[in-house]
């Protein structure tokens, strides 16, 4: 049944073609944006077509192709946009703060809360739970919902694993975060990936560690 689950609508957004999720509870219609990585006004539009009431924007990590539109957002909605606090500190105000500039990218807004592991974000019976996986940036987080799903930004992709050669990032550290902290999560859990890398939008845990190479390395 539907009410059993959180419903999740992917909206591909930005020039990097960043996988925006827009989650929430289907009886209260309270929810999330997570990762507004650009064209605020196509997730607006959407989000008022389906009556959300959206309690939080959320990062998975500060990586300006992820967040780009969440002020915009968090200005039309009121709606306070949340963040890691290890990316906030380098990706606003430390040294990873202009790395994204000559993309192209505006410079990053400034987070109304930080959080870090353990962090609960409920949404009517349901709760997601920040994972703290850093490696492909200091506070790359992924977010879960222990009935079913997980939004792994660029941490895990559908046969994948996100880059560590950014400012901040580190691949071991990386790989270490996705063992310890995904890999250990029930085989049917549905990953969400920050970009549509693989050969399926989404994945199990299962799948990726039977078939995901980058998880078969030794480090």
């Amino acid at each position: 049944m539907a009410g059993d689950y959180l419903q999740v609508e992917t909206m591909v957004v930005g020039p990097l073609a960043v996988c925006c999720y827009l989650v929430y509870d289907p009886e209260s219609l309270e929810g999330v944006v997570i990762d507004p990585g650009g064209e605020a006004e196509k997730i607006l539009t959407r989000v008022r077509e389906l009556g959300l009431r959206v309690k939080w924007i959320l990062g998975t990590h500060g990586h300006a192709d992820h967040v780009a539109a969440a002020g915009e957002i968090r200005q039309a909605l009121g709606a306070p946009y949340a963040l890691h606090w290890a990316d906030e500190e380098f990706f606003v105000h430390g040294p990873g703060a202009g790395v994204f500039l000559s993309w192209g990218f505006p410079p990053n807004p400034p987070a109304d809360e930080t959080f870090e592991e353990g962090r609960t974000f409920p949404l009517g019976p349901f709760h997601l739970r920040v994972l703290h996986t850093p490696g492909h940036s200091p506070g790359s987080v992924c977010f879960y919902d222990d009935r079913r799903f997980l939004f792994t930004g660029d941490t895990l992709f559908v046969g994948a694993v996100g880059r560590g050669d950014l400012p901040g990032g580190d691949y071991f550290q990386m790989l270490r975060s996705i063992r310890e902290k995904l890999l250990v999560l029930p085989e049917d859990t549905v990953v969400f990936p920050g970009h549509d890398y693989g050969d399926r939008p989404t994945s199990t845990i299962g799948r990726e560690k039977r078939e995901n190479p980058f998880l078969n390395e030794e480090f």
